[in-house]
């Protein structure tokens, strides 16, 4: 491909000496709280994002001021699991800069939100001496590994978590850049030992997202990712994994040509050494092929679909130098996360505390500032948004049901609400055309009582809300999904099925509350007379309004 047909990211990556910029001059330029326009796609790689105030552009405009800048910096944490020092340093830098709220994430790791330029420093310098990072959590190249959460789902679960830390390793920049842009502020590596076969000098032509399941649970959104390891275990054995590519949910309102993906299983692999490297070719194909003109047709799914799944096979078996094997049989049969106590093979117990959107509330940091003092526990980030308190042996479990007691930390939520998911939106997303975070959870509020009328307070219908068609809470893998066209208006999404196995689609669009009530009032009375036995509510609506038979 000509340059003249590349997309200005392309070149802002490749004159980047190793996704440097300007960077340094940016953070010592007091004239502005942003960085120069180039850096704002760098610091990407970096693990941060420029953001402003929305609900203040207005007011600052008008007072001539620039907008109020921040940034949001995203952690890299593989499989999600810190330990109690790493909470407590995290809850630390979380006080001392940003707004204070630690904000759980669909990938399984913490973002902070509100950090000005000035304190970006400190902040990365506070988590690495904690063993913590936000190397490549953003940017064209892959991003953070997820994993199943819950160990309980297989005496195998430590085994097949290091496989997201192993890969998530493989797969970094090899760039230096990070240290020294943010730690030391001196030019002390060699160029020459940065050379990076993977990425190169141009890296991916868009973000790559790798998750691994573990049957019978799809927490992760398994067929969701460009790259989805589903692990097979029999007779007690870890025996490899089926390898999906091409799935992911982003779309453009008003572009056809953009859809989403679900994953496609393309094989088998049965040892360690072939998973690793049919999954590292697999970016290699991406890099290779990848549409780098157009970055809203870049994602490895329209590689996929420009190749065609068995030309694309017929590459990647080419590169890794064996053929893949048949998929083996696996089922999923859960999504959602086990709240509660749990207690797994070795009798460890685990408590997983229900966090709405990811969003910590000040009494859950307390509460958890307090466990962590204790080291009684270690803190497992889920892809539902919520915490897990693992590893805790029987005789602290009393000490830990102590301080859930005090705080009253208690699943009182109703099954839907436990069963949502919305993306940040605003006021900090500068794509969001409407609110999500902020507002689904007074949306269920209004939806409970319709619930409660048809007896279906008890249903886990899966409902998530996104301030955009991106699809960053995941809405077009829900039962209800409910994508922001504009404020206050969303596309209701109907027939995703309860697993992550099906994509949804479009109901009706741009209905603002009032509507959207009104029609899940019809739909939860519908389904409550015609649902056949056993029949969830997306599978319902599915059969009802987009099945052929």
């Amino acid at each position: 491909m000509s340059n003249d047909k590349l997309s200005p990211i392309e070149t802002i990556k490749v004159n980047s000496d190793g996704l440097r910029g300007t960077l340094k001059e940016s953070l010592t330029d007091n004239h502005t709280g942003n960085v120069r326009p180039d850096d704002e796609a760098l610091v990407k790689f970096h693990g941060m994002y420029v953001q402003d105030d929305r609900d203040r552009r207005a007011e600052r405009a008008e007072k001539k001021l620039d907008k109020l800048y921040s940034f949001m910096i995203r952690l890299r944490i593989p499989g999600g699991v810190i330990s109690a020092d790493q909470w407590l340093a995290t809850h630390a830098i979380s006080e001392e800069y940003g707004t204070g709220i630690l904000k759980i994430t669909t990938r399984q790791t913490l973002q902070l939100h509100g950090l000005l330029k000035h304190q970006l420093q400190p902040t990365i310098q506070g988590f690495l001496l904690a063993k913590l990072d936000s190397i490549a959590a953003c940017g064209d190249v892959n991003r953070n590994v997820i994993c199943s959460s819950h160990p309980q789902v297989s005496p195998l679960y430590q085994q097949i978590y290091d496989y997201a830390d192993t890969i998530s390793t493989l797969l970094l920049p090899k760039t230096q850049s990070y240290y020294e842009v943010w730690i030391d502020g001196e030019k002390a590596y060699e160029r020459s030992s940065e050379a990076d076969p993977l990425y190169e000098d141009r890296y991916l032509p868009r973000k790559f997202k790798i998750a691994i399941a573990i049957p019978p649970t799809n927490d992760v959104d398994v067929f969701a990712n460009d790259i989805g390891l589903i692990a097979i275990i029999k007779d007690g054995q870890l025996k490899g994994f089926n390898i999906a590519i091409g799935g992911g949910l982003a779309t453009t309102h008003g572009n056809p040509n953009t859809y989403s993906r679900l994953a496609t299983i393309i094989g088998f692999t049965d040892t360690e050494e072939k998973t690793l490297k049919a999954v590292y070719e697999i970016l290699t194909i991406q890099r290779d092929y990848g549409n780098r003109s157009d970055r809203k047709l870049s994602r490895l799914k329209y590689t996929v679909d420009k190749l065609g799944v068995d030309a694309f096979k017929k590459e990647l078996e080419k590169r890794i130098g064996f053929e893949l094997l048949t998929e083996e049989s696996y089922t999923f049969t859960e999504r959602n996360d086990r709240y509660g106590w749990q207690q797994n093979h070795e009798n460890k117990w685990f408590y997983t505390l229900f966090i709405e959107h990811g969003v910590i509330k000040p009494y859950q940091k307390q509460f958890l500032l307090e466990l962590a003092q204790l080291h009684l526990s270690d803190f497992r980030f889920t892809c539902n948004q919520n915490l897990i308190l693992g590893n805790i042996d029987e005789a602290a479990k009393n000490r830990v049901e102590a301080l859930l007691a005090k705080y009253q930390i208690e699943e009182r939520d109703s099954a839907m609400r436990k069963s949502s998911m919305a993306c940040v939106a605003l006021p900090t997303c500068p794509l969001a055309l409407a609110e999500a975070q902020r507002y689904l959870p007074e949306l269920v509020t209004k939806i409970e009582p319709f619930l409660k009328k048809y007896e279906l307070d008890q249903d886990e219908i899966s409902i998530r809300m996104t301030g955009c068609p991106n699809g960053c809470g995941r809405p077009y893998l829900a039962e209800i999904g409910l994508v922001g066209t504009g404020p206050g208006q969303y596309n209701l999404m109907l027939g995703g099925d309860r697993l992550g196995n099906r994509l949804n689609q479009i109901y009706k669009k741009q209905l603002n509350e009032n509507e959207i009530l009104t029609e899940l009032d019809i739909l939860f009375d519908q389904y409550t007379k015609e649902r056949l036995h056993d029949e969830t509510f997306g599978d319902f609506t599915f059969r009802k309004y987009f099945s052929v038979n």
